[in-house]
């Protein structure tokens, strides 16, 4: 990967939240959540060649702002994203994300972005992905226990990747949930509203939680898991935030990105520090077994790791060229002498004077 030619270093390729609805709008939305998922399945096979590191990140007790550095030697990734529950409460979003690609043999940055809907692309990607090793065969029907922001994305992504087409809904929020069935009535699903959780979750073959609270909930209990489902546990992703009773992962094979950042953050933080997990990138490379029979409970406690991010930049970058909707920034200093920094300000300045 090389960045700008040597006459423009000091350009960055830009994509604002317009260029990025854009881009998903001229690709098509299904089509980018199966582009994405496409690049995510290509860096989860070649896992062992990552930097990996858990998130840096800084809590407090509104919310918590985060870090999500990787690399693969070539090309290096950081996500800068927050997690503000409150936010809702004054019209912000719970989450904001922007993101950065450069170029490791320079360290000159190649890709700035948002990355607030790309994130929730990439969260939808991922979790459709990972179904398609765990999810039971000939899956049509799914539970989506939260309705927010993510819910139409992970629906999608489960409609164009795994062929769901029955969702049943339900939020603590009826508005969220009515806010769903408008955005999705025309995309091919046959959708049920459900007044509890229990409703909800009953016949479905998938159960996807993506609820946004910030603390230690109970939105599933045991006598609520059948066998044979696939849960995507996806809401509970810091230190303090679950969403499934303990007694449900004790029953379960739980499958996780990055061992070390999933003990902190995900369900298993409940768990002993022993508890046995199994990292995704061994079940598609055929290191370890996903799913077995058809009674088996699987789990993925999806806390969203770089790597996925470094994916969809990828994806992103890749599109740039196609599409044309980025701008250029003025970002990177570029002296004439590398060495005369100073010299470059002053000459602005003279500039400006004349």
């Amino acid at each position: 990967m090389k960045n700008n030619t040597l006459h423009n270093l000091n350009l960055v390729p830009f994509v604002s939240v317009d260029d990025m609805m854009k881009i998903v709008l001229e690709i098509g939305v299904e089509n980018v959540l199966t582009g994405i998922a496409e690049y995510l399945e290509a860096d989860f096979r070649r896992w062992e060649s990552f930097d990996k590191t858990p998130r840096v990140a800084s809590h407090s007790e509104a919310g918590v702002i985060e870090l999500m550095p990787t690399s693969d030697g070539d090309v290096y990734g950081f996500k800068y994203v927050n997690g503000h529950p409150d936010n809702m409460k004054t019209g912000r979003q719970t989450v904001t994300a922007f993101g950065v690609l450069s170029e490791v043999e320079t360290g000159y940055p190649v890709l700035l972005t948002e990355m607030t809907i790309l994130t929730a692309l990439r969260t939808a990607a991922t979790s459709a992905m990972v179904a398609k090793y765990l999810a039971p065969k000939g899956a049509r029907s799914m539970a989506l226990i939260g309705n927010g922001a993510q819910s139409e994305f992970q629906a999608l992504a489960f409609k164009s990747i795994l062929g769901i087409t029955d969702l049943r809904l339900y939020d603590i929020d009826p508005a969220s949930t009515k806010k769903f069935m408008h955005n999705m009535a025309d995309q091919g699903f046959t959708i049920t509203a459900c007044t509890t959780e229990q409703q909800a979750v009953e016949g479905a073959d998938i159960i996807t939680t993506a609820t946004a609270d910030k603390q230690y909930a109970t939105i599933l209990t045991d006598n609520m898991i059948g066998a044979g489902v696939h849960i995507n546990a996806i809401g509970g992703d810091c230190p303090g935030k679950t969403e499934l009773h303990r007694d449900i992962l004790l029953r379960s094979d739980i499958f996780v990105e990055y061992t070390p950042q999933t003990r902190i953050e995900g369900e298993i933080q409940q768990m002993d520090a022993d508890h046995p997990v199994t990292e995704l990138w061994q079940v598609m490379t055929g290191q370890a077994p996903g799913r077995t029979d058809d009674r088996q409970i699987t789990l993925f406690d999806g806390v969203g790791f770089a790597i996925e991010d470094f994916s969809a930049l990828r994806y992103l970058r890749d599109q740039l060229e196609r599409t044309g909707h980025f701008e250029d920034l003025d970002m990177i200093a570029d002296p004439d002498d590398p060495r005369d920094l100073y010299g470059m300000v002053m000459r602005a300045k003279a500039n400006q004077q004349e």
